[in-house]
């Protein structure tokens, strides 16, 4: 097994050797561009990760583990695109940099060459592979547009925001997990555990993604901070603190979530304050632990040594406590 920096060196590595400079160069330098941003790449370190757990080399994962942080990055372009994110890492965002247009074809040419990763496999790895791609992308999708229909709502409830959550970014987080046990060529048992383990992970994750947005440090979260107040969106922290809420507090966050974000400056602040007030902010970090320890007693399921159990926990939990 390797450390967590040694994998994240090991993708740095191979996606250096795969980039070629093609033409026209406005459909690959995005991609290059976004690609190059790096980021934590925890779901191609998961990827490489479980193979190595199930006993497999981890070089033999690296093409599953490309495939999934490009078609992850694919997903953010067109994410930005549809949130008018200025910023991602800290740098400019795609559609900024360039243009609209080039993002969306940029991005269209990225699920493609996701795909072909999956192509340097076996026929039968492959086809196992393929299909849990196709059906973690179509979730994905599904798991957005959801995202974007909670906006014009005020009915969301919280079970149905935690299946937004699962579609839009759970479900990626687990099934790289899953690649990594395909590749493996494991139990299936195993195969469906470390998803099942994934899946809860990837929970945790997206609600920390949630809090830290409101609550995180702007020199280290690496996008705008209060981006998700500005877009209006109804995160756990919104619909915790919508429940919890007294009728003056209730009615002081509608006012606030009715506002256009060049209307207030000061509605970010606002906001934060119920969160804090009403015990919203929390309640979302019990949550984050809950499913954090969910993926662990998942964890103890699987039919691998103790020391790799260790590893995986001690992930999970630098993953609880990140700070971006």
């Amino acid at each position: 097994m390797h450390s967590i920096q040694q994998y994240q060196q090991f993708i740095a590595n191979y996606l250096q050797a795969e980039q070629h400079t093609k033409e026209p160069k406005n459909l690959y330098e995005p991609i290059h561009y976004i690609l190059g941003l790096g980021g934590k790449r925890i779901r191609p370190v998961l990827t490489l990760m479980a193979a190595e757990i199930f006993d497999a080399d981890y070089k033999k994962a690296l093409p599953a583990a490309l495939a999934v942080e490009v078609f992850h990055n694919f997903s953010l372009i067109h994410d930005d695109i549809m949130d008018d994110a200025p910023l991602r890492r800290g740098n400019e965002t795609v559609h900024e940099k360039w243009d609209v247009n080039t993002g969306i074809l940029s991005g269209d040419a990225m699920l493609i060459l996701a795909y072909q990763y999956f192509e340097r496999y076996e026929p039968n790895i492959f086809k196992e592979l393929a299909k849990l791609f196709s059906k973690t992308a179509l979730e994905v999708c599904e798991g957005q547009q959801w995202d974007v229909d909670f906006e014009h709502r005020d009915d969301v409830t919280i079970a149905e925001y935690l299946k937004m959550i699962e579609y839009k970014t759970a479900v990626l987080v687990a099934a790289a997990m899953k690649m990594g046990a395909i590749i493996a060529e494991t139990s299936e048992e195993n195969a469906k555990l470390i998803y099942e383990f994934g899946l809860n992970l990837g929970l945790a994750f997206q609600l920390q993604d949630d809090y830290l947005d409101a609550f995180g440090n702007p020199e280290t979260f690496g996008k705008q901070v209060g981006g998700d107040i500005i877009e209006n969106k109804k995160t756990y922290l919104y619909l915790k603190a919508v429940e919890f809420a007294s009728t003056e507090d209730n009615e002081q966050l509608m006012h606030l979530y009715s506002i256009q974000p060049q209307e207030n400056a000061d509605k970010i602040e606002s906001v934060k304050a119920i969160f804090n007030k009403t015990g919203a902010s929390a309640t979302t970090q019990k949550a984050i632990e809950e499913y954090t320890m969910k993926a662990f007693s998942t964890l103890e399921k699987i039919n691998i040594s103790d020391d790799k159990k260790s590893m995986l926990r001690a992930f999970g939990e630098n993953l609880m406590g990140r700070k971006v």
